[in-house]
Protein backbone atom coordinates (compact mmCIF):
# COMPACT_ATOMS: atom_id res chain seq x y z
CA UNK A 1 0.00 0.00 0.00
CA UNK A 2 1.19 3.47 -0.88
CA UNK A 3 1.79 6.02 2.25
CA UNK A 4 0.69 9.69 1.45
CA UNK A 5 2.41 12.14 3.36
CA UNK A 6 1.68 15.51 3.88
CA UNK A 7 -1.68 17.78 5.13
CA UNK A 8 -5.11 18.24 3.88
CA UNK A 9 -4.70 22.09 3.42
CA UNK A 10 -2.00 21.74 0.89
CA UNK A 11 -3.14 22.05 -2.85
CA UNK A 12 -0.34 19.28 -4.21
CA UNK A 13 -1.24 16.87 -1.40
CA UNK A 14 -4.75 17.55 -2.34
CA UNK A 15 -3.99 16.80 -6.14
CA UNK A 16 -2.15 13.63 -5.76
CA UNK A 17 -4.88 12.18 -3.17
CA UNK A 18 -6.89 12.78 -6.16
CA UNK A 19 -5.23 10.80 -8.67
CA UNK A 20 -4.76 7.75 -6.23
CA UNK A 21 -8.43 7.84 -5.79
CA UNK A 22 -8.73 8.28 -9.67
CA UNK A 23 -6.58 4.95 -10.35
CA UNK A 24 -8.02 3.17 -7.65
CA UNK A 25 -4.79 2.96 -5.70
CA UNK A 26 -5.18 2.07 -2.44
CA UNK A 27 -3.19 4.51 -0.06
CA UNK A 28 -2.98 5.87 3.66
CA UNK A 29 -2.35 8.93 4.90
CA UNK A 30 -0.26 10.06 6.86
CA UNK A 31 -0.27 13.83 8.67
CA UNK A 32 3.64 15.12 7.95
CA UNK A 33 3.87 18.79 8.35
CA UNK A 34 6.50 20.34 5.80
CA UNK A 35 9.68 20.61 8.12
CA UNK A 36 13.39 20.45 7.61
CA UNK A 37 13.55 17.24 10.08
CA UNK A 38 15.78 14.28 8.56
CA UNK A 39 13.05 12.08 9.00
CA UNK A 40 10.36 14.24 6.68
CA UNK A 41 14.12 15.17 4.42
CA UNK A 42 14.18 11.05 3.72
CA UNK A 43 11.17 11.37 1.69
CA UNK A 44 11.53 14.78 0.63
CA UNK A 45 14.37 16.63 0.06
CA UNK A 46 13.13 20.01 -0.07
CA UNK A 47 10.99 18.88 2.84
CA UNK A 48 7.79 20.11 0.87
CA UNK A 49 4.75 18.18 0.77
CA UNK A 50 3.43 16.27 -0.58
CA UNK A 51 5.86 12.66 -0.85
CA UNK A 52 4.51 8.89 -0.80
CA UNK A 53 5.65 5.57 0.37
CA UNK A 54 6.12 2.69 -1.33
CA UNK A 55 8.07 -0.90 0.15
CA UNK A 56 10.24 1.79 1.98
CA UNK A 57 11.65 4.03 -0.68
CA UNK A 58 10.28 7.41 -1.14
CA UNK A 59 9.24 9.87 -3.83
CA UNK A 60 8.92 13.88 -3.98
CA UNK A 61 7.20 16.21 -6.85
CA UNK A 62 3.81 16.02 -7.63
CA UNK A 63 4.44 15.67 -11.06
CA UNK A 64 7.04 12.53 -10.55
CA UNK A 65 4.40 11.41 -8.52
CA UNK A 66 1.64 11.25 -11.20
CA UNK A 67 4.19 9.70 -13.75
CA UNK A 68 4.81 6.73 -11.31
CA UNK A 69 0.92 6.02 -10.97
CA UNK A 70 0.69 6.78 -14.59
CA UNK A 71 2.84 3.35 -15.08
CA UNK A 72 1.66 1.18 -12.47
CA UNK A 73 -1.72 1.78 -12.83
CA UNK A 74 -2.18 2.41 -16.52
CA UNK A 75 -6.10 2.73 -16.62
CA UNK A 76 -7.54 5.25 -16.25
CA UNK A 77 -5.08 7.13 -18.58
CA UNK A 78 -3.54 10.48 -17.42
CA UNK A 79 -1.50 11.04 -20.10
CA UNK A 80 -2.43 9.97 -23.77
CA UNK A 81 -0.88 7.45 -25.64
CA UNK A 82 0.54 9.98 -28.91
CA UNK A 83 3.93 10.76 -27.37
CA UNK A 84 3.15 14.28 -29.06
CA UNK A 85 -0.65 14.48 -27.14
CA UNK A 86 1.20 13.89 -24.21
CA UNK A 87 3.89 16.24 -24.07
CA UNK A 88 1.17 18.84 -24.82
CA UNK A 89 -0.11 17.73 -21.49
CA UNK A 90 3.08 18.15 -19.97
CA UNK A 91 3.42 21.33 -21.64
CA UNK A 92 0.18 22.74 -19.60
CA UNK A 93 1.36 21.19 -16.34
CA UNK A 94 4.03 23.39 -16.49
CA UNK A 95 2.79 26.26 -17.42
CA UNK A 96 0.20 26.25 -14.90
CA UNK A 97 2.94 25.23 -12.26
CA UNK A 98 5.88 27.90 -13.18
CA UNK A 99 3.78 30.91 -14.85
CA UNK A 100 0.95 30.98 -12.86
CA UNK A 101 0.87 29.14 -9.45
CA UNK A 102 4.46 29.65 -8.67
CA UNK A 103 3.98 33.28 -9.66
CA UNK A 104 0.81 33.31 -7.07
CA UNK A 105 2.75 31.63 -4.05
CA UNK A 106 5.30 34.81 -3.81
CA UNK A 107 2.22 36.51 -2.50
CA UNK A 108 0.89 34.10 -0.06
CA UNK A 109 2.33 34.79 3.05
CA UNK A 110 0.70 37.93 2.98
CA UNK A 111 -2.88 36.39 1.63
CA UNK A 112 -3.03 33.70 3.85
CA UNK A 113 -0.40 34.01 6.89
CA UNK A 114 -0.76 37.33 8.08
CA UNK A 115 2.83 38.17 6.98
CA UNK A 116 3.67 41.02 4.95
CA UNK A 117 5.55 41.04 1.27
CA UNK A 118 7.24 44.36 -0.58
CA UNK A 119 5.23 46.42 -3.08
CA UNK A 120 7.43 45.69 -5.11
CA UNK A 121 6.60 41.56 -4.91
CA UNK A 122 2.81 42.67 -5.25
CA UNK A 123 3.69 45.01 -8.24
CA UNK A 124 5.38 42.03 -10.24
CA UNK A 125 3.49 39.01 -9.39
CA UNK A 126 0.60 41.04 -10.23
CA UNK A 127 2.55 41.62 -13.89
CA UNK A 128 3.77 37.93 -13.94
CA UNK A 129 0.46 36.52 -13.44
CA UNK A 130 -1.02 38.57 -16.72
CA UNK A 131 1.68 37.58 -18.55
CA UNK A 132 1.38 33.92 -17.04
CA UNK A 133 -2.60 33.88 -17.86
CA UNK A 134 -1.88 35.08 -21.55
CA UNK A 135 0.70 32.23 -22.33
CA UNK A 136 -1.57 29.88 -20.98
CA UNK A 137 -4.24 30.82 -22.79
CA UNK A 138 -2.30 30.29 -26.13
CA UNK A 139 -2.02 26.64 -25.64
CA UNK A 140 -5.55 25.94 -23.04
CA UNK A 141 -7.88 23.99 -25.67
CA UNK A 142 -10.48 23.71 -23.23
CA UNK A 143 -13.27 21.82 -24.93
CA UNK A 144 -14.42 20.19 -23.22
CA UNK A 145 -11.34 19.57 -21.10
CA UNK A 146 -7.69 21.39 -20.37
CA UNK A 147 -5.76 19.22 -23.35
CA UNK A 148 -8.99 18.57 -25.55
CA UNK A 149 -11.37 15.98 -25.73
CA UNK A 150 -10.49 13.26 -22.85
CA UNK A 151 -9.80 14.19 -19.23
CA UNK A 152 -5.85 14.53 -18.41
CA UNK A 153 -3.31 15.36 -15.65
CA UNK A 154 -4.12 18.88 -17.06
CA UNK A 155 -7.32 18.93 -15.70
CA UNK A 156 -6.29 17.87 -12.11
CA UNK A 157 -3.78 20.60 -12.45
CA UNK A 158 -6.16 23.31 -13.69
CA UNK A 159 -8.71 22.64 -10.41
CA UNK A 160 -5.92 22.56 -7.84
CA UNK A 161 -3.74 25.17 -9.03
CA UNK A 162 -6.12 28.17 -10.16
CA UNK A 163 -7.95 26.95 -6.41
CA UNK A 164 -4.51 28.16 -4.75
CA UNK A 165 -3.54 31.05 -7.49
CA UNK A 166 -7.36 32.12 -7.74
CA UNK A 167 -7.52 32.48 -3.77
CA UNK A 168 -4.56 34.47 -3.79
CA UNK A 169 -5.41 37.07 -6.18
CA UNK A 170 -9.26 37.50 -5.42
CA UNK A 171 -7.07 38.64 -1.54
CA UNK A 172 -4.13 40.27 -2.86
CA UNK A 173 -5.76 42.25 -6.25
CA UNK A 174 -9.60 41.67 -6.00
CA UNK A 175 -9.15 40.02 -8.97
CA UNK A 176 -10.97 37.29 -10.41
CA UNK A 177 -7.90 35.42 -12.01
CA UNK A 178 -9.98 33.03 -14.73
CA UNK A 179 -12.72 35.59 -14.99
CA UNK A 180 -11.61 36.56 -18.61
CA UNK A 181 -11.02 32.89 -19.44
CA UNK A 182 -13.81 31.07 -20.14
CA UNK A 183 -12.22 27.69 -21.38
CA UNK A 184 -10.37 27.78 -17.71
CA UNK A 185 -13.87 28.53 -16.19
CA UNK A 186 -15.43 25.51 -17.83
CA UNK A 187 -12.61 23.04 -16.81
CA UNK A 188 -13.02 24.31 -13.15
CA UNK A 189 -16.71 23.87 -13.31
CA UNK A 190 -16.51 20.60 -14.54
CA UNK A 191 -13.45 18.82 -12.58
CA UNK A 192 -16.01 20.37 -9.06
CA UNK A 193 -18.21 17.87 -9.98
CA UNK A 194 -15.71 15.23 -10.90
CA UNK A 195 -15.76 12.07 -7.92
CA UNK A 196 -12.31 11.79 -7.21
CA UNK A 197 -12.24 15.60 -6.71
CA UNK A 198 -15.30 15.63 -4.57
CA UNK A 199 -14.33 12.36 -2.36
CA UNK A 200 -11.02 15.00 -1.77
CA UNK A 201 -12.84 18.11 -1.01
CA UNK A 202 -14.95 16.66 1.37
CA UNK A 203 -12.73 14.88 3.13
CA UNK A 204 -11.06 18.30 3.70
CA UNK A 205 -13.27 18.82 6.83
Amino acid sequence: MIQLYGLKMSNYYSLVKALLIEKGVDFEEVKAPPTQEEDNLSRSPMGKMPSIGVDGNYMSESLAIAAYLDRVQPEPALLPSDPFAAGKVIELVCHMKLDVELVARRCLPEAFFGQTVSDETKSSTQKDLAKGMAALDRIYVGAPYAAGADLTLADFYTYFSFGLAGGIAQKMFDTDLIADYPKIQGVMARMAEHPSVQRVEAEKA
